[in-house]
């Protein structure tokens, strides 16, 4: 079957945005929709001009949006955002639809085309998932078409109650190895304390380190999504930690994706850091869900980050949960620091019985179990991220 050939509308109308290739946006439920639930078209419109001209001039826009809860409610008629499960879900699986339909519309008056993706913390919790969902995305944006991106809440329960869509947006940033990730809001940025409580409060123009970016008050989450700053925050740490230049912003202001692409000083920027890791390690220190936590000694820690070393049996000194082998693991010093991360060859009922045994100890005692309890190829050092 042949591929279709992606539409070229004409791109002399716009000019080139130079120094960005691929660029995730975010909207946030309080852009999409406002406090009466309703869609805010004239807003929404903008930001497709901007998605649009930069799609025409040749740069690729991956488009993360929230609001399907709360469009659902609209049509629903409910005006509080729901607290259980399924009335979440019921909400999301009415507004989803709908709140694509609108992108749909929005775009083609653009002559692009939008594809719906809808994505669970499972997709980039298995590697298999995880590739076949970047090389989608690849051949959508090759083929100059937006993927609108959303979690799909109507049958991720954990996403509805502990995601939000701006961890998602800069799990796609560095999927995909973006250049830029925008976080659009309805505050300008990230400010020195919750500007709602504090008239002192100062918009921080730039944030250059991790800890400076943790040590900021951002207030209390969104009352029509789930992440609010928090979630800008954590979103912020993880993008810059994958040398992504993330962009906090005020989705209301007047071509706000287009002036953040062309380098103007808008909103809160946080400084990028040259990420040295490979994809595989990017997934698993970002995508990847930790199921259990390994306690480790001093040697073992000193081992670890020799840049060299497995973890082994005889280095763990306490095993926290319940995971099977293939999970993601957490490894502390006994301070309960994390040192580290990484795929556990063993579940932990096995590693149980065998920690803090030698090798020859280990195989006396079952023959079958591998010598690493995490191989250095499946592991990752947090202390990397800080360098």
């Amino acid at each position: 079957m042949r591929e279709p050939r992606p539409h070229r509308p004409p791109a002399r109308r716009f000019a080139t945005i130079a120094g960005v290739n691929t660029i995730v946006v975010k909207v946030g439920s309080s852009t999409v929709a406002d406090d009466h639930l309703r869609l805010r078209r004239r807003l929404l419109a903008g930001l497709a001009t901007d998605v649009a001209g930069l799609v025409h001039a040749g740069r690729r826009v991956v488009l993360v949006s929230s609001g399907a809860i709360a469009c659902g409610q609209h049509v629903l008629g409910v005006s509080e955002r729901p607290r259980q499960v399924p009335a979440l879900q019921a909400a999301s699986a009415v507004g989803q639809g709908r709140l694509f339909a609108h992108y749909e519309r929005l775009f083609a008056d653009h002559e692009l085309i939008a594809a719906q993706v809808l994505l669970t913390s499972e997709d980039f919790a298995r590697r298999s998932s995880y590739v076949n969902a970047r090389n989608t995305l690849r051949r959508l944006l090759s083929w100059r078409v937006v993927p609108v991106v959303n979690e799909n809440d109507t049958t991720a329960t954990d996403e509805i109650r502990f995601g939000d869509n701006d961890v998602l947006a800069a799990q796609v940033a560095i999927m995909l190895r973006a250049e830029l990730l925008v976080l659009l809001t309805d505050q300008d940025g990230l400010y020195t304390s919750d500007p709602r409580r504090d008239a002192g409060a100062r918009l921080v123009a730039r944030v250059e380190s991790a800890a400076e970016l943790a040590a900021l008050e951002v207030g209390e989450v969104s009352r029509r999504g789930a992440g609010g700053m928090r979630g800008k925050v954590a979103a912020g740490l993880m993008a810059a930690a994958a040398d992504v230049r993330t962009v906090i912003a005020n989705g209301a202001l007047p071509g706000v994706i287009a002036r953040v692409a062309a380098g103007e000083a808008v909103g809160t920027m946080v400084a990028p850091r040259p990420a040295r890791a490979s994809a595989f390690k990017l997934w698993l220190r970002y995508a990847k869900p930790v199921r259990g936590t390994l306690e480790v000694d001093a040697g073992a820690v000193r081992a670890l980050a020799s840049g060299g070393s497995s973890l082994l049996p005889v280095g763990v000194t306490a095993v926290h949960g319940g995971f099977v082998a293939g999970d993601a693991v957490t490894i502390v010093d006994a301070a309960g620091v994390e040192v580290a991360r990484g795929l556990s060859t063993m579940s932990a009922r096995d590693l149980r019985r065998v920690h803090g045994l030698r090798s020859d100890e280990l195989h006396a005692l079952n023959p079958q179990l591998d010598d690493e309890v995490v191989h250095r190829d499946c592991l990752v050092l947090v202390a990397e991220e800080a360098e």
